[in-house]
């Protein structure tokens, strides 16, 4: 019986070395695998299906098949920087239900398909810098809802949607940097993301302007909503928006603050039962910079306006005035002009009456 139990277990530990590919080197009590910097084409073969972490950087991998990570169903840390992968099939990582940490980094992937989100919607951390993405796919904010950090730096993104970004609610870093940004209209939603991400603890690198000239090497966050004059009736729609927005979100807020007795904890829920208001700090916090923007150029709108009626009236009296005044000059000279014409016929008469008779 004894030998019997050796056998197995000798069985058994030449099955857990033998799962590891020549290639790298494991370690089986954390369950990593390391195959950094071997200069692999593919994805190694034969890995051991309780594998939480696998490191590929560094090698010459182009592309992610199908279900390239069938054998490791319990991945959790997959690291793919620094390869050369163009394509990614959508279902690349069909079956990682577990996966917490993706990169990404320094590859050349120009797009990111929608249904390859959908089986690692546990993520936490992605790292998708270094790339030529030039979009985001709508699923994006439908995927994420644990995420933690997102790095999107140095690509080719030129905007972002803010209905993107609206739904990550347990973001908390997020790098833009490295972005030839077009700082145009379709950046207002975006500009007033970032202000009400940062008021909340968020923390944002930054978004330098490329285009257009008057913007340029300028950080979006910085830029007044003035200079969004361009925008005319949509930047003020987006204003007034924003300002609705976040009047609601100060009703939320004050709502967990004050409990309502709509329900026993003092907040709304869900249909799944979770509570729809975050967490909130009882302290006072002061009003976010975009809310202040906003009433500032309503209030600065309103100044101009009112300027403007009171010049308009000013040269409508103005006018009355100098119509008033010529119109007196006028009278005044007509009656001096008969005052004069009178007084050349009395003096007519005059000098008649006093000629000598003829003889």
């Amino acid at each position: 019986m004894a030998g019997a139990v050796f056998v197995l277990s000798s069985l058994l530990l030449f099955q857990t070395v033998s799962s590891c590919p020549k290639e790298c080197s494991c370690d089986t009590h954390a369950k990593v695998v390391d195959c950094r910097g071997r200069g692999l084409y593919d994805i190694p073969h034969k890995l051991h299906q309780d594998t939480l972490e696998l490191y590929l950087q560094n090698n010459h991998l182009r592309g992610l098949g199908s279900m390239s990570f069938q054998e490791t169903p319990q991945l959790q840390i997959l690291n793919l920087a620094n390869n050369s992968i163009t394509t990614l099939s959508p279902s690349s990582f069909l079956g990682l239900k577990s996966l917490k940490v993706l990169s990404l980094a320094n590859n050349s992937i120009r797009e990111v398909d929608r249904r390859l989100l959908v089986s690692i919607r546990n993520l936490t951390i992605l790292d998708l810098s270094f790339n030529t993405i030039g979009g985001l796919p709508g699923a994006l904010a439908d995927s994420f809802h644990f995420l933690t950090h997102l790095s999107l730096h140095y690509n080719r993104l030129t905007k972002l949607d803010r209905i993107h970004l609206e739904a990550l609610g347990k973001l908390k870093v997020l790098q833009l940097k490295g972005n030839p940004w077009r700082c145009d209209c379709h950046l207002i939603g975006l500009k007033l993301w970032l202000e009400t991400f940062a008021f909340k603890g968020g923390v944002v690198d930054s978004v330098t302007c490329v285009q257009p000239h008057l913007m340029l090497e300028r950080d979006l966050r910085h830029i007044p909503y003035e200079l969004f004059h361009s925008c005319m009736i949509t930047s003020y729609s987006y204003l007034f928006a924003n300002i609705h927005y976040l009047d609601n979100k100060h009703r939320m807020l004050s709502g967990q603050l004050h409990p309502s007795p709509r329900s026993p904890s003092g907040g709304d829920f869900s249909p799944s039962g979770e509570a729809i208001f975050p967490e909130c700090e009882a302290k006072q916090r002061t009003r976010p910079v975009n809310y202040r923007h906003a009433i500032a150029t309503v209030v600065i709108t309103g100044v101009v306006c009112g300027i403007v009626c009171l010049m308009m009236l000013a040269a409508a009296v103005y006018g009355c005035a100098y119509a008033a005044i010529n119109a007196k000059y006028q009278r005044e000279l007509k009656k001096k002009a008969k005052e004069a014409g009178s007084g050349d016929e009395r003096k007519n008469i005059e000098r008649e009456e006093n000629k000598e008779p003829l003889e």
